[in-house]
């Protein structure tokens, strides 16, 4: 490809990253993490008052969905939001974050790294969608150790990735407390008010979500250490834990609660995120 070609190419996908109907999906994608986060945040809490036996995770979300009135249109609905999550994502990777620094490799690195993740997820909910199902987060982890470790070096690969969801999750809890998240929204549209509305929920919301990945990434990192598949867990099984602690299932509620508000505050990113690319 020439050096003419590649810039064009670069411009249109700037002029494609910078319309406002690409901005619009992208918000559908922050509503519809939103969504998957208020029902598994609600099954959880179910299950922590002794009332609820589905799946605390994206398969039980789907299929709280799909239980309901009107549950295919939604779930078709949850594809599209998952793609337009997946499009934000890769113009960040490619373009830079709004933020300070955001044009840096790091940044987009990890940018990278979430289109990846919303990517599987996309397949997953589009394979739900199109009726071919899919497994449990417990199942899910429990099958990609088990296959992992059955390799050379395996087991080595899975505790690198157990130790990855555990750094993910206390990078998440440090930037909840520090308020770094408020960087990438327009807190100068808000009122004082709601800004601190928007802060209690994304230093709630995220610090629960963070402990959570941590305690997956725990799950699996003692799965490779012990080299036993069957210790991995997933989100539900990370989650079901939580009722076994000292604290009883009163640490499930709290946690549950949290993800409740990490899901509304997506709401709050849909509304008032940065999702423009940066310009050249």
């Amino acid at each position: 490809m020439t050096p003419s070609v590649t810039r064009k190419a670069q411009r249109a996908g700037r002029q494609a990253a910078g319309h406002d109907l690409f901005h619009l999906l992208s918000r559908a994608g922050l509503v519809t993490h939103g969504v998957i986060y208020l029902l598994i945040g609600w099954l959880a809490l179910q299950i922590g008052l002794g009332r609820g036996r589905a799946e605390a995770d994206k398969k039980g979300a789907l299929q709280t969905v799909v239980d309901n009135p009107g549950g295919t249109v939604m779930l078709w609905l949850l594809v599209v939001g998952f793609a337009g999550m997946v499009l934000w994502r890769c113009s960040e990777a490619l373009y830079g974050e709004p933020v300070p620094d955001g044009h840096k490799p790091a940044k987009r690195l990890t940018a990278l790294a979430r289109a990846a993740i919303y990517t599987a997820l996309f397949v997953s909910v589009l394979r739900y969608a199109t009726g071919h199902g899919g497994k449990g987060s417990d199942e899910q982890s429990k099958s990609f150790t088990s296959e992992a470790m059955a390799e050379p070096g395996g087991r080595w690969l899975v505790l690198a990735v157990g130790l990855g969801f555990l750094a993910h999750g206390i990078v998440g809890v440090v930037s909840a407390v520090r308020h770094e998240f408020l960087e990438e929204l327009r807190t100068s549209q808000m009122n004082p008010k709601v800004r601190t509305a928007v802060k209690v929920l994304g230093v709630i919301g995220t610090s629960a979500r963070g402990l959570v990945f941590a305690g997956v990434g725990v799950f699996i990192a003692h799965a490779a250490l012990a080299f036993d598949a069957g210790k991995a867990k997933g989100l539900d099984g990370t989650l079901r834990e939580l009722a076994d602690t000292p604290a009883g299932p009163w640490l499930l509620v709290a946690v549950a609660t949290g993800l409740v508000l990490y899901g509304a505050y997506n709401f709050c990113e849909a509304r008032w995120r940065k999702v423009e690319a940066v310009r050249s």
